[in-house]
C-alpha cells in the first residue's frame, strides 16, 4: 500500500472515500457538523437511532451522493475521544480499511489521526489501513478480490504540516510493507515454502537491503556440529538449512543485535504424529523466520543506525524412514546431549544451535521468535505474545515497543525449579517436560544454550495466526513481531 501526504480542505477533497473518526457524542465537532449539513443531517440522525454509536473499532459507509467531493464518508467510532489511544485508532482504521476492501474502494483519504492530540495517531492509522487492507489469495482462481484498496492520502492543514509527516509515513509504508512480506511468507502452503525456498528469499532480502547473507547446507552444518537441527530435518525430502543475514548499519565497531526465528517450514509432529484436525495450519510454525526476514527487510529499508544479525534455522519436520525418534539422543553445537522424548517440540532443537551459533557474533543482544508451545496458547490465548528472559531492562524495553505497537507481550517466571522439568536420566537434557508449564520449561531450556548473553525468548504460538479475522488483522497470518522489533530497534538506534 501507498501513502501520500497533502495539504488540503477534506470538505473540497475529492477522493472515493474519506476517513473520519467520531466519538460517542460528535456533535459540536466542527468537521462532523459541516458533513452532516452536507448530507441533509444523515449523519446525526444515525446517531440519534442508535444505527451508529460511535463505539471503538465500529464503522459506517455512507455515500454522499454528490453532496461532497468524497464519493464515501467513511465514520470511525473512537470510543470518547479523551480515551483514544494508538490501537483504538489502529483497530478501527482496519476495521475501515476491510469495508472499503469489501465495496471495492481502491483509494482514500484519511483524517482519522486528528480526532485527538495524541502522539502516535498517525502511524496507527496508516499502519491500520495497511495491514487491514491485506489479503492472501493468490492462488484463487474464482471468486478473487480483484479490488483492493492501494492507496491513501493523509489530509493535513498545510504545507509545513504535510512536510513534517511525510517521513513519518514514508517509514510506516516501508514497516508495513515488511509486515506483509512476512504475512505472505506465513500464508504460503508448505509445498512452496521450504527450507530452500526460504533461503532463497533471504538471499533476495539481503540483496535487495546491501546485506550479507549465508546459506549453511547440511555439509557446513555437519561440520560444525549442529546435530539438533540436522536431527530434526533428517526426515524430510527438504534438507535443513540456518540462513544467516548481516546488517551493517554504523561502522562504529558495535556488537550487533542478533535476532533468531525458528523456521519450521511445515510440522508434522515427526515420529510423535500430530492429530489431523486442522494440521494444515502448521505451515505457519516458521512464522519466527518470518519475522527475523521481515525485521531485516524494514531495518535496512529505514537504514537504522545499528548492526543488526538475523539466524533462520529451516527445517521440515517429517516421519519417514530417516526420521529422528523418541529415545534418541542428540549433541548440539554447545556440546550438550539432548534426549528426544517429543519429536513435536522440534523447534526448540533447531533454536538451541542457532542459539549457539550466536556467540560468534558476541552479540549485544539476542532476541528468538518461535511458535514454540501451544501451552502458550492455553496460558495466554490470541492477544499476548509469551516472554521470558535473562535480562530485565532487555525485557522492560520489548514490553515498552510491544504496548506501542499493539503486540503486547507478557512476562513469563523462567525460575530454576522449572529446570527440573527437562532432566534426562540418560543425557544433559530431555527436550520436553511434559504438560505442566510447558511454555516456562521451553523457554528454560533455550536459556541453557544463550550462554551470559543478554537474551529474550518470545514464543509467538498464540499470535503469529488469525483464525476469524478481526480489525486490522484479516484472518491468516499476523506478521507479528515485526513492527514490535522495528520499534524496539528504532529506540536503541538513536
Amino acid at each position: 500500500m501507498k501513502f501520500s501526504v497533502q495539504a488540503g480542505n477534506p470538505l473540497e477533497f475529492d477522493t472515493p472515500a474519506l476517513i473520519i473518526g467520531c466519538g460517542t457524542d460528535p456533535a459540536g465537532t466542527p468537521l462532523f457538523d459541516a458533513i452532516s449539513a452536507a448530507l441533509g443531517g444523515v449523519p446525526g440522525r444515525m446517531y440519534e437511532s442508535k444505527e451508529f454509536t460511535g463505539k471503538p473499532g465500529s464503522v459506517k459507509v455512507i455515500h454522499t451522493l454528490g453532496a461532497l467531493p468524497a464519493q464515501r464518508i467513511v465514520l470511525v467510532g473512537v470510543g470518547d475521544p479523551g480515551e483514544v489511544t494508538p490501537e483504538k485508532i489502529r483497530r478501527g482504521a482496519g476495521a475501515a480499511a476491510q469495508a472499503l476492501v469489501a465495496a471495492r474502494v481502491c483509494s482514500a483519504a484519511s483524517v482519522l489521526h486528528q480526532i485527538a492530540p495524541v502522539a502516535g495517531l498517525l502511524e496507527a492509522s496508516l499502519e491500520g489501513v495497511s495491514l487491514g487492507s491485506y489479503r492472501y489469495d493468490c492462488y484463487k482462481t474464482k471468486d478473487r478480490q480483484e479490488v483492493l484498496l492501494q492507496e491513501v492520502t493523509v489530509l493535513c492543514a498545510g504545507v509545513d504540516e504535510a512536510e513534517r509527516i511525510a517521513p513519518v509515513a514514508a517509514a510506516v509504508e516501508t514497516v508495513c510493507s515488511a509486515v506483509r512480506m512476512s504475512r505472505d511468507l506465513v500464508s504460503a502452503p508448505g509445498n512452496l515454502a521450504t527450507p530452500a525456498y526460504l533461503a532463497e528469499k533471504a538471499g533476495q532480502i539481503a540483496e535487495r537491503g546491501g546485506m550479507a547473507c549465508t546459506v549453511l547446507a547440511v555439509q557446513e552444518l555437519a561440520r560444525l556440529g549442529m546435530g539438533a537441527l540436522l536431527a530434526v530435518g533428517q526426515g524430510s525430502q527438504h534438507p535443513p538449512v540456518l540462513a544467516v543475514l548481516e546488517y551493517r548499519g554504523i561502522n562504529d565497531g558495535s556488537n550487533p543485535v542478533v535476532l533468531v526465528g525458528k523456521g519450521i517450514t511445515f510440522d508434522t509432529g515427526g515420529i510423535s504424529l500430530k492429530p489431523g484436525a486442522n494440521m494444515e495450519l502448521m505451515k505457519h510454525d516458521m512464522a519466527g523466520a518470518a519475522a527475523v526476514l521481515g525485521t531485516l527487510q524494514a531495518a535496512a529499508a529505514l537504514r537504522l543506525r545499528i548492526n543488526l544479525v538475523g539466524l533462520v534455522p529451516l527445517a521440515e519436520n517429517m516421519p519417514d524412514g530417516e526420521a529422528y525418534k523418541p529415545g534418541d539422543v542428540v549433541t548440539t553445537l554447545s556440546g550438550q546431549t539432548v534426549e528426544i522424548n517429543n519429536t513435536d517440540a522440534e523447534g526448540r532443537l533447531i533454536l538451541c544451535d542457532a542459539l549457539q551459533y550466536a556467540h560468534r557474533f558476541q552479540p549485544a543482544a539476542i532476541i528468538d521468535l518461535a511458535t514454540l508451545t501451544g501451552a502458550c496458547v492455553v496460558a495466554l490465548g490470541h492477544n499476548a505474545t509469551g516472554a521470558m528472559g535473562n535480562d530485565g531492562e532487555l525485557l522492560a524495553s520489548l514490553l515498552r515497543a510491544g504496548e506501542a505497537t499493539g503486540e503486547r507481550l507478557w512476562e513469563l517466571p523462567l525460575w530454576e525449579e522449572y529446570g527440573e522439568l527437562m532432566k534426562s536420566d540418560i543425557a544433559d537434557l530431555k527436550n520436553a517436560g511434559g504438560p505442566s508449564a510447558g511454555t516456562i520449561s521451553a523457554g528454560w531450556f533455550l536459556k541453557q544454550f544463550v550462554g551470559t548473553n543478554k537474551w529474550v525468548h518470545l514464543d509467538i504460538a498464540g499470535t503469529a495466526w488469525e483464525d476469524k479475522g478481526r480489525h486490522y488483522l484479516p484472518k491468516g497470518a499476523t506478521g507479528v513481531g515485526v513492527r514490535l522489533l522495528v520499534k524496539y530497534l528504532q529506540g536503541i538506534a538513536g
